[in-house]
């Protein structure tokens, strides 16, 4: 934690006093209280490590006001134009520790020139990315440290054979002796490329490609990842196989995750950003994006009745909008009204009055994909 780590007189720690606060797969946090407190410091330090399961254990110490409201990765304010065009314009979130973002956005939205400006490779026109409190812009060497960074092209040496390419990374990112082949070997199982490892590069298909260009990103075993379209190329089965690896990386790292599938952003992460002409136009869980793109109620209504008499009966409601059959599953509708007009009650009294079963009545939310088309339609703003 850079904002906290420079203590050159901690005062010494009892062993005994230590308590464990928190413990979890992959996860430890400790408070340590010490025996003399340092002036104008809190007496109680939180170290948090990060430990895996080749036992590489990584400290970070920090008093706790340090840490409060401090999220690992913000973005405020970020513009960026290319020439007349506008990439990215006062684009602000932020990304809590250990959680994954998605995100969404058309082609041209911008995703992934946010993305090359929070791993350095870009510089904004104005506006700044923090890592845990650091601006990256101050010193991007450390913030590439922190970052493993998967581009929409996976960054790789066709020439090279995939083992001496990863090799070749690990040693680029610092990694020596026994930390570069546990490290190797972490990211070889995890991604599935051992059986390809003496192969060269451009004799890979495009989601061998795509999962070697992942294991670079993790190589180094970085606090911070970005992942634009991760699973691009891969079959479904190793689709299922990335999914895991991400939620299993989330508990000890920060994730940003760009995908056009829609479905495996909302299996996947916490929450959802959606950007549209280098805005942001929503911010939010997948549950609450669907709520934000209703424009109109929608019900699924079920009789017992059968035939044309209980579609009339239906549209004759007040407020009523349009009643749509299912062509699936019989004596079933789909019945629309504005927002402020709620069909209940009235199909209610419509079953009692007709002697007829209502078997459903459930209100209908957008799908996460009507949900992206409506708040991706027209203007951001």
């Amino acid at each position: 934690m850079p904002p906290c780590n420079n203590f050159s007189t901690l005062p010494p720690v009892s062993p005994r006093r230590r308590e464990l606060r928190l413990a979890r797969a992959g996860s430890l946090r400790y408070h340590f209280r010490p025996l003399v407190a340092p002036p104008a410091r809190s007496p109680v330090f939180v170290v948090s490590g990060t430990q895996d399961r080749f036992g590489e254990f990584r400290l970070d110490v920090c008093p706790p006001e340090f840490l409060e409201g401090v999220g690992m990765i913000e973005v405020q304010g970020v513009s960026k134009s290319y020439g007349i065009t506008k990439a990215l314009d006062q684009v602000s979130f932020s990304v809590d520790r250990n959680r994954v973002l998605g995100f969404l956005g058309p082609n041209g939205a911008g995703k992934s020139t946010a993305m090359k400006i929070i791993t350095t490779y870009l510089s904004p026109d104005e506006g700044t990315v923090k890592i845990e409190g650091q601006d990256v812009t101050a010193d991007p060497l450390a913030a590439r440290r922190r970052i493993g960074y998967l581009p929409e092209a996976a960054p790789l040496y066709d020439d090279m054979r995939v083992r001496d390419y990863l090799e070749f990374v690990a040693q680029a990112r610092g990694l020596t002796g026994d930390d570069l082949s546990r490290r190797l070997d972490w990211v070889h199982d995890r991604t599935h490329v051992r059986s390809v490892l003496y192969k060269k590069v451009n004799e890979l298909s495009k989601g061998y490609r795509q999962r070697v260009g992942l294991a670079q990103a993790l190589v180094h075993n970085p606090d911070v990842l970005i992942l634009d379209e991760p699973t691009s190329g891969l079959d479904p089965r190793q689709i299922i196989g990335i999914r895991n690896l991400i939620r299993e990386l989330a508990e000890t790292k920060t994730v940003i995750f760009s995908s056009h599938i829609l479905a495996e952003i909302s299996a996947v992460t916490d929450r959802i950003v959606i950007i549209n002409g280098g805005k942001i136009v929503a911010d939010g869980h997948a549950e609450d994006l669907r709520g934000s793109a209703m424009r109109e109620n929608r019900y699924r209504v079920q009789f017992s009745q059968d035939g044309a008499a209980a579609a009339d009966a239906l549209r004759a409601i007040a407020g009523v909008s349009s009643v749509v059959a299912d062509p699936e599953i019989a004596n079933t509708w789909l019945v629309r009204s504005p927002l402020a007009t709620d069909l209940r009650r009235p199909v209610n009294e419509l079953a009692r009055s007709h002697g007829w079963d209502l078997l459903e009545l459930a209100p209908q939310r957008p799908t996460l994909e009507e949900a992206f088309i409506e708040l991706t339609a027209g203007r951001a703003h």
